[in-house]
């Protein structure tokens, strides 16, 4: 299956360079170099992955997230110069579904562009340490309180929507008809009392799951 991929990055070479030695699989679907660009040009073309900078004109990567992140159902993958420990977090906890370095290899990086657009979190081998130690830090209390309002198959499927997959992936993961699904997502917003999947997402990136 071919991954439809957006560029955003302010190097105009380097988004010329991820372009050109990406394999066929990946299709580059276009490119932006600030954050007004890069919300116009993903909203339009509905990419499977954005390849998102950190640091942009505009605000950066995390603008970009969360002006789009309830919008449209693009996975967004950090590609950063940056291996700061505030920088991974921030951009993770906005809604990132991994974070790369750009020291990264262009077979890794587009094995990572494929894992996260099947639904897996990447993280460069001394980011991950970062990330688990931010969100191991959040308070669990609320948190353990309104997941056990919930069943064990409830929570398999919200782990499966804050991934990014839609109801019919859900269903082939679980071995479930869509309308069961769709009956499952009905039951959690309202335990949780959300109004739609975008929320839900957020609900479940915020809580590290």
């Amino acid at each position: 299956m071919t991954i439809r991929l957006l560029i955003v990055d302010d190097h105009d070479l380097f988004r010329a360079g991820v372009r050109s030695a990406l394999p066929d699989d990946i299709d580059v679907v276009g490119d932006a170099s600030d954050v007004d660009g890069a919300v116009e040009l993903i909203t339009e073309r509905a990419p499977d992955v954005v390849l998102l900078d950190v640091h942009m004109p505009g605000g950066g990567g995390v603008e970009v997230i969360r002006r789009l992140k309830d919008q449209v159902d693009s996975v967004f993958l950090a590609l950063s110069a940056s291996d700061a420990p505030e920088d991974v977090v921030a951009v993770i906890r906005a809604g990132a579904r991994g974070y790369v370095t750009k020291t990264i290899a262009t077979p890794e990086l587009a094995a990572a562009i494929r894992a996260v657009a099947a639904g897996e979190p990447v993280f460069s081998p001394k980011l991950a340490g970062f990330v688990l130690d931010a969100f191991s830090s959040m308070p669990v209390g609320d948190i353990d309180e309104e997941l056990d309002r919930l069943t064990d198959r409830e929570r398999d499927v919200l782990r499966h929507i804050a991934r990014g997959y839609t109801y019919r992936e859900v269903g082939e993961e679980l071995f479930i008809s869509v309308k069961t699904v769709e009956s499952h997502v009905s039951s959690v917003l309202r335990k949780l009392q959300l109004s739609n999947r975008h929320e839900l997402a957020r609900w479940a990136h915020d809580r590290g799951l």
